[in-house]
This record gives C-alpha cells, sequence and structure tokens, in this order.
C-alpha cells in the first residue's frame, strides 16, 4: 500500500514545476503537479495522447485552451481534456503552491 499528502513533501524551491506520479497502471496515470509561478514556455502548447482529468487542489491558476477563451481555476475547479486538445498554463500563483490533480488515461481502443 503507498499512500501520502498532496500538500506533503514540497520544497521550499521548486525552479521547475514539481511532477509525482502518485500511482500508474496500462491504461492510467495519477500526478501530483506543484506550480509556483510557473507557466507553460511561450507558443508551446500541450497536444497529448492521453485524455488528462485535471483538478486544481490549492492555488490559482489560468489555463488557455486552443480556440477558447482563458479558463481561471481555484481550488476545486475541474476539467477533461480530450486527448490531442491543445492547451496551456498561462499563469500560476507565484506567491503559494499550486497544486493538481491529473489522472491520465486512454480508453482500451486506444
Amino acid at each position: 500500500m503507498d499512500s501520502g499528502n498532496l500538500a506533503g513533501a514540497i520544497p521550499d524551491s521548486i525552479p521547475d514545476e514539481l511532477v509525482t506520479v502518485l500511482a500508474r497502471a496500462e491504461h492510467v496515470r495519477i500526478e501530483r503537479i506543484v506550480s509556483r509561478g510557473h507557466a507553460s514556455p511561450p507558443a508551446f502548447w500541450y497536444d497529448q495522447d492521453e485524455a488528462e482529468f485535471v483538478l486544481l487542489v490549492a492555488g490559482e491558476a489560468r489555463l488557455l485552451i486552443e480556440g477558447e477563451p482563458e479558463l481561471t481555476l481555484g481550488p476545486g475547479d475541474w476539467l477533461t481534456i480530450a486527448p490531442h486538445l491543445r492547451h496551456r498554463v498561462t499563469w500560476t500563483d507565484p506567491a503559494r503552491d499550486t497544486v493538481w490533480l491529473a489522472v491520465f488515461y486512454r480508453s482500451e481502443a486506444s
């Protein structure tokens, strides 16, 4: 059995986003992502083979889905992102940790 706390073991300094894989199986991967003022590089877009369920646990962030208005996310906000739906993080709060729970998954047919 593995266990932990989503707010635990976060270093004082995180020069890059901190990504921790919490669990994985054949068609799913669950990650904790910690951002502190991090954003996607200019002109960079995520374009993933997997679908993603993302829940903002703490902090605040802004996310841009290609062709859609920018979203502001706070604790408890979640969304699903279909495979190959281009998206990027435009801002995360630099004064506190933004903690994401991301579940990446594939259907059995993928």
